[in-house]
């Protein structure tokens, strides 16, 4: 019998074959890839996977959450410090108003600080967080409304997750694997139910999809979208400039850019002008809020007693991060071969974390799925990993020697600090060693160029501050013959 011929323009790469530390891993499923795996279709597609996969990861991260769910956010500080389980959502519930049916940005909180009076969040993480509260049934004693508000937002951002995890995958069109990087993390698991960051990274995932698609206008209303839900993903609009800057398509920025603010200031507009109070909350904090965990400029403060008022330490860090973004655009106009968006997305992000006055435990999810685009080397991501897992319980144990003299002291909570730093920034030399030596790049070993850039894609350069290197040519198309009995696939080229 004549075997069909399917056509398709490119293999997907599997990562058993091309990374030695994911063929390792197979072996607990079988090995690595082989000849009878079948690509693309069938009930085990890569999409599907990734996403089963990550609902697991979720699951199990709700599972860790348990000794909480089960008395530790109501039985004082150290219960929940102790088992790493603590959550902000629980206790927000009741604290911001949500379960005294308050509005938030127009209605003060229950008792207001000194640092705020309003909810202190964007307007779309309000929102997300309003839409949970109206599906949480009150006046209920077991299990209590706020454990309830805690699974509604669980089941919210687990949508979430996928969302992420399924952009990824999809982003490079050839590397679907990849998402098992964002799936498999740990830190996504151990973080994923501590905030609301999952929903800007469902939003800022989305809109590398569509740029990497050809679709500016829609990645950019995206990126505002996300914008209006977290402060970070408004960095992005920075390696997009540059890199368009290079190719010469200043028409798609203009319209991501375009995009972006009229989404922006669609969500944002009406809280301004009705309630400009509580919609500057979010802003007046950031500036107000003291040196906390997680940054460098603790460890400044506690080791060296250093004099570091918030105006100072904002200016500070500002300049730190302008410094760090002006090198970025140098090695983006300088580097061999213009640098894929994943990589300077990862790399500027990356740099407001180590500049930042705080970095709480749950901020390592807005780079698990850069990192996964930047850099997908299972060596490296699982190094990086070990680094916040390793913070993630310092932090903890930190926290719970700070109520009860009973877990990590503040020299191993520096060292814990130290680990993140030195996690963070070895991930990110890993992918300025790939900007500058494209060859060593996993994703441009196949001759791929960006398959995240969109029109950026082998795109000519039309300024450069070096002179560029030649792009490769596209590979040629693939014909997949597929076996009517045997199963086995043979290529032809």
């Amino acid at each position: 019998m004549v075997p069909m011929l399917r056509p398709t323009l490119r293999p997907d790469v599997a990562p058993t074959v091309h990374d030695e530390v994911a063929a390792a891993g197979s072996e607990l499923i079988g090995g690595p890839a082989g000849r009878r795996v079948r690509p693309g279709g069938g009930p085990w597609n890569p999409l599907r996977v990734v996403a089963l996969v990550t609902i697991g990861m979720f699951a199990l991260g709700m599972a860790q959450k348990l000794p909480c769910y089960d008395g530790g956010w109501f039985l004082g500080a150290s219960e929940q410090y102790i088992h790493a389980c603590y959550s902000d959502i629980p206790h927000l519930y009741g604290a911001r108003g949500f379960a005294d049916d308050r509005i938030p940005y127009f209605e003060q909180i229950p008792e207001p600080t000194e640092h705020f009076a309003h909810l202190e969040y964007p307007v779309l993480t309000g929102l997300f967080m309003q839409l949970a509260a109206w599906l949480t049934p009150g006046g209920t004693t077991d299990p209590r409304p706020e454990q309830i508000y805690w699974l509604v937002n669980s089941g919210m951002l687990l949508v979430c997750a996928v969302v992420v995890a399924v952009c990824v995958a999809r982003t490079h069109r050839h590397r679907p694997w990849d998402g098992l990087l964002v799936a498999l993390a740990p830190a996504l698991a151990l973080t994923a139910t501590i905030n609301w960051d999952l929903l800007a990274g469902a939003l800022t995932c989305a809109a590398l999809l569509m740029w990497s698609r050809s679709r500016p206008l829609a990645a950019g209303v995206l990126l505002g979208l996300a914008t209006a839900a977290k402060f970070y993903p408004l960095l992005l609009l920075g390696p997009l400039l540059v890199l368009c800057w290079r190719a010469g398509r200043w028409r798609a920025f203009a319209t991501a850019a375009a995009g972006a603010a009229g989404a922006w200031l669609t969500v944002n507009l009406p809280f301004m002008l009705r309630a400009w109070d509580g919609w500057s909350e979010f802003y007046t904090f950031s500036q107000e809020r003291p040196v906390d965990f997680g940054s460098f400029w603790l460890v400044l403060v506690h080791r060296f007693d250093a004099d570091l008022p918030p105006e100072r330490v904002n200016l500070l860090a500002t300049l730190l991060m302008a410094a760090g973004c002006a090198a970025l655009a140098v090695l983006a106009l300088a580097a061999p071969r213009r640098p894929r968006l994943g990589q300077l997305a990862f790399l500027v992000v990356a740099l407001f974390i180590l500049t930042n006055k705080v970095y709480s435990p749950q901020y390592v999810l807005w780079l698990v799925p850069l990192a996964a685009l930047a850099r997908p080397r299972w060596r490296d991501m699982l190094i990086w990993q070990a680094c916040e897992v390793l913070y993630f319980l310092g932090v903890w144990m930190y926290l719970a020697y700070s109520t009860s003299h009973q877990g990590l002291p503040p020299g191993g909570y520096h060292l814990a600090i130290l680990v993140h730093l030195l996690g963070t920034a070895y991930l990110g030399v890993q992918v300025v060693r790939d900007v500058l030596r494209p060859e060593r790049d996993p994703v441009r070993r196949d001759g791929s160029d960006d398959p995240a850039g969109g029109v950026l894609d082998r795109a000519p350069d039309a300024f450069a501050l070096s002179r560029p290197a030649p792009v490769p040519a596209a590979p040629a198309a693939t014909a997949v013959h597929w076996g009517t009995s045997s199963g086995d696939v043979s290529r032809e080229t």
